[in-house]
């Protein structure tokens, strides 16, 4: 009986190694998707940039998250020899896999937002900084409960704050993160002209859809394999994905009257805002949440180039800020039991916890940001610009003359 115990003990956490690690694959699958978005969306002068901020802001996190960030979040390091860390099947490094593609995601985000007139190797310092220090804090506070924040919000309002796989610990930190150092690098020269919009096209539609697809096929990992083990897997979530991701789709394709980079980015604003309240939704109201966030993207997106005139390249803080935000918002709405949800979830704790990962995101942003520019500068000359981030940085283009 012992031996079958052992071996059924044995085969779960194998099992559950196993999925967690199948998960993390698919999220670092993720980073082709935010590296061929950004590549698709800026101009041809700026794509050998983007593709190596996307791999190398990938290594930075790895080592700031490694030695610092996953320590500050769960207080759990690594420095033990190797044979402790192999128990359950090695089941903690690959926990840590998976949540590091999760905090890599951040500054993979905020890549976009500061597009064609960022410096290289300040933007990986701040990339250091954020993974180590400012992510891992919130993330702490909601995923594991640092500080007190969730048991006083439980007990306050009867349920913590709920956000499954990142709607606000993920997504809208890295919009918000991103919308700081928008504002600080300032707009694109050229962008615009006489207080006028000028429109600088994507330089490649097929690469920004691929970069679409790759990202919409490894959201499922994102959100089912947030579960963290077998037990915990839900197909609730999975269908809450596809249905959001197809709300977000539809109202983009609507709203964006058939535009190619609307459609693309639709079904990414819906899987943002669903990522919260994905596993207590009832199918229908992750639908809705996808159709709000697929309009609202495309309306931002369009008042914040527009209206606004902040120069955000990929509307990095209308999709994950924003979108983010109204996931938050929305697990409160739609995971009440009276609108077919579970229930068990607080629309006042959904708001605190939301506005609080704003706020956390918003200083981060602007003092990691803001002491960069002050020290060493963020923004390449205008020279640089004028010819490209590509030749400037790394004395290369895209395409190859002979």
């Amino acid at each position: 009986m012992e031996d079958i115990n052992s071996a059924v003990e044995n085969l779960i956490h194998g099992s559950n190694t196993l999925f967690i690690l199948l998960g993390a694959v698919m999220v670092l699958a993720m980073h082709a998707g935010f590296a061929f978005l950004e590549v698709g969306t800026v101009r041809l002068k700026n794509q050998v940039n983007a593709l190596s901020k996307i791999i190398s802001d990938f290594a930075v996190s790895a080592l700031a998250y490694f030695f610092v960030g996953y320590w500050v979040a769960y207080g759990v390091t690594f420095f033990q020899p190797a044979a402790a860390l192999t128990a359950d099947h090695g089941y903690a490094l690959v926990k840590f896999f998976f949540l590091l593609t999760f905090a890599a995601a951040i500054p993979a985000i905020i890549s976009g937002g500061i597009a064609e007139r960022a410096k290289f190797g300040p933007q990986l310092c701040a990339t250091l900084l954020i993974v180590a220090f400012v992510y891992p804090f919130f993330e702490g506070l909601i995923w594991n409960g640092n500080f007190g924040l969730q048991s006083w919000l439980s007990e306050r309002f009867g349920a913590s704050f709920h956000d499954f796989a990142g709607s606000v610990v993920v997504h809208a930190m890295g919009g918000w993160l991103a919308f700081g150092a928008v504002l600080l690098l300032g707009r694109r020269d050229g962008r615009y002209r006489d207080g006028r919009l000028v429109a600088f096209a994507p330089s490649n539609i097929p690469f920004l859809a691929l970069g679409s697809w790759i990202l919409i096929v490894g959201w499922f990992g994102f959100n089912v394999m947030s579960a963290q083990s077998i037990a915990g897997i839900s197909g609730l979530v999975a269908v809450n994905s596809l249905l959001a991701m197809v709300g977000g789709t539809v109202a983009a394709l609507l709203v964006g009257r058939n535009d190619p980079g609307f459609l693309h980015n639709g079904p990414l604003a819906g899987l943002v805002a669903v990522c919260a309240g994905s596993d207590l939704m009832h199918p229908i109201g992750a639908l809705a949440t996808g159709l709000v966030a697929g309009a609202l993207f495309v309306w931002a997106f369009t008042a914040t180039q527009v209206k606004w005139k902040v120069d955000d390249v990929l509307g990095v803080w209308p999709l994950h800020g924003l979108c983010g935000v109204w996931g938050g918002i929305a697990c409160g709405i739609f995971g009440q039991q009276t609108l077919g949800g579970i229930g068990g979830v607080s629309l006042i704790s959904q708001l605190i916890g939301t506005g609080l990962g704003v706020l956390v995101a918003l200083l981060g942003g602007f003092l990691v940001y803001g002491v960069i520019k002050l020290t060493v500068g963020i923004r390449l000359s205008q020279e640089q610009e004028y010819y490209g981030a590509d030749l400037s940085i790394h004395k290369i283009g895209a395409m190859s003359h002979e």
